[in-house]
């Protein structure tokens, strides 16, 4: 779209926030014109989020911010002062976060929060308040608006609460708003509505930055795209300029890490997107392309649900069904892909695999033994068999144990292991930390960290290896790269598919992300409203799904080619 207006609503030049000694952002420039989108990308840690909240005054506590030009709306904001700044934020820019059930109060309804900001602001009365918060969810598609101001964040699903969060940031109509991650951890459909939101919000001449890792997202609504490394710029242009035609080596690597287009057992990290990593140079380059090893369609299956369901009490009364008559199979050596809306039952399907839920109904075997219907004292012997990695590694990990003491209980010489003949020394737990760190691209040096310490994909490493030190035959993975830059999705995904192929290992792979289950999985099944509607070969559901709810899925799925 071609911007609409005179001046720019955003001018910046040159801006630098220190904390302490480190500079973070190093002379970052850009202007944003009414109804324009700009982009910015980059990595965990390349300054784009600080960058974005240095707009609204918050770059946080103890930053020391500089700007040659720092203007919005026509207003110099160089010297304001904190009042200053409370006056800006609603009212001159709008503020969209990745994750609403924090920003949003879990103790007040919708309705205050958006009628608050209206009352500090504009100081209306309150029934002209509400009028306002009814027309403003009634813009971002809330459903039944009248309903809805009187539900708390809590209350509403994943969509509704961004939908909320962006209502919030419209109510005062502020020339700017920025959306940092909007749509992160968002599943295709929601994702695809949310889109389309902040699209009719910059088509009414609203400018936009947006603040993302997800370079489909940036095709589908960005005009112009600055990249961040280091906290510079490295690369800018159109759209088509930056991600069709990139200049440098490290975009070049961004755009070769996502995983839509890949095929199977094609690596995603190449050389310049893990230079800095170390450790991670042998597992991006040893991922060869391949056959797959998955098991034929003759194999007994080394995992199976057959006819599973599983029902929850809801507050009032009633059950609610999450899992209805479900029968899947994963065999040795594949990867089964598991997709759905947030809401359909796939999590837990996951937990049913791991028999850390008991079906209603149906049966979960282990290589053709039962498994869920053992007794817990009874399934002990064989939990080694199947592992577990999922999306948020931090939550999953005690923080007050360090890295080594995670891996080596794990690995049956922890706190928890009994002392005695036939347990292993603390050797030979050391020694098997060390293999584990080293397995996943981690130097040895991270079993003395605590998990706090480390980035998001070091965690995640630590969860794989944690995963892998019983050497368990197949693993159920949830989500487990969904809060992750792509580069690190990339390197995550690569190490899981070498482990694979070493191993022989089996993957139920469960995400809302299909580029991401296009690249990893042999078969897929789909899940809507707890049941199975469509399950085949990766390559027939992505090309010709049978179901119109798969093609809805398929469709939504934003793309990096627009």
């Amino acid at each position: 779209m071609t911007a609409i207006g005179t001046g720019p609503v955003l001018e910046l030049e040159e801006l630098r926030v220190a904390f302490g000694r480190e500079e973070v952002v190093r002379g970052v420039s850009l202007a944003i014109a009414p109804g324009e989108c700009v982009a910015i990308v980059g990595e965990s840690g390349s300054g784009k989020s600080v960058t974005a909240r240095s707009l609204l005054g918050m770059a946080g506590e103890g930053a020391r911010v500089e700007a040659q030009t720092l203007r919005l709306a026509g207003r110099d904001l160089r010297d304001a002062t904190e009042r200053e700044w409370r006056g800006v934020r609603g009212r001159q820019a709008g503020l969209v976060l990745q994750d609403a059930l924090v920003a949003l109060d879990p103790l007040r309804p919708i309705g205050r929060e958006i009628g608050d900001a209206l009352r500090i602001h504009e100081r209306m009365p309150r029934a002209d308040r509400r009028t306002r918060t009814l027309e403003v969810l009634a813009d971002v598609g809330m459903p039944d608006p009248a309903a809805a101001v009187r539900r708390r964040s809590g209350e509403l699903s994943g969509g509704l609460r961004q939908r909320a969060l962006i209502a919030s940031a419209l109510a005062l109509d502020p020339p700017l708003v920025i959306a940092d991650e909007p749509t992160t951890a968002l599943d295709a459909t929601v994702q695809a509505r949310v889109l389309d939101l902040l699209g009719e919000v910059r088509g009414r001449g609203t400018a936009l930055l947006l603040i993302s890792h997800d370079l489909a997202v940036v095709a589908r609504l960005a005009d112009r795209v600055l990249v961040m490394r280091d906290g510079r710029v490295i690369e800018q242009g159109t759209v088509d300029e930056v991600l069709g035609a990139p200049r440098e080596p490290y975009t070049r690597a961004l755009i070769a890490a996502v995983p839509a287009e890949v095929p199977r057992g094609v690596a995603l990290s190449r050389p310049e997107a893990v230079a800095t990593t170390p450790g991670l140079a042998r597992v991006a380059e040893s991922a060869p392309p391949t056959e797959s090893s998955a098991g034929s369609p003759g194999t007994a299956p080394l995992l199976a649900l057959h006819g599973v369901a599983k029902t929850f009490p809801v507050r009032g009364g009633g059950r609610f069904t999450a899992v209805d008559d479900v029968s899947l199979d994963v065999r040795r050596g594949e990867t089964v892909g598991l997709v759905g809306e947030s809401g359909s039952g796939k999590t837990t399907v996951a937990r049913l695999a791991l028999a850390l839920t008991p079906p209603d109904r149906g049966v979960v075997t282990l290589d053709g033994e039962p498994w869920s219907a053992l007794d817990e004292r009874a399934r002990r012997p064989r939990r080694a068999r199947i592992g577990a990695i999922y999306q948020d590694a931090l939550s999953s990990f005690d923080p007050r144990w360090t890295v080594g003491r995670i891996l080596a209980d794990a690995a049956g010489g922890g706190p928890t292991a009994e002392a005695g003949p036939g347990h292993p020394s603390r050797a030979t737990v050391s020694r098997r930390v060390a293999e584990l760190l080293d397995r996943v691209g981690l130097a040895g040096t991270v079993a003395g960290r605590e998990p706090l310490t480390l980035s998001g994909g070091q965690r995640q490493r630590v969860a794989i290896a944690r995963a892998l030190a019983a050497a368990p035959e197949i693993l159920v993975c949830d989500e487990p790269v969904s809060a992750l830059d792509v580069t690190i999705q990339a390197q995550i995904l690569d190490l899981l598919d070498e482990l694979q192929r070493e191993r022989g290992l089996a993957m139920l792979f469960i995400s809302h992300d299909l580029g991401v289950v296009r690249h990893m999985a042999d078969r897929v099944a789909v899940m809507q409203a707890g049941r199975l509607v469509e399950a085949g070969s990766a390559e027939q559901v992505f090309a010709a799904p049978g179901h119109p709810y798969t093609a809805r899925l398929v469709a939504d799925a934003p793309r990096l080619v627009r």
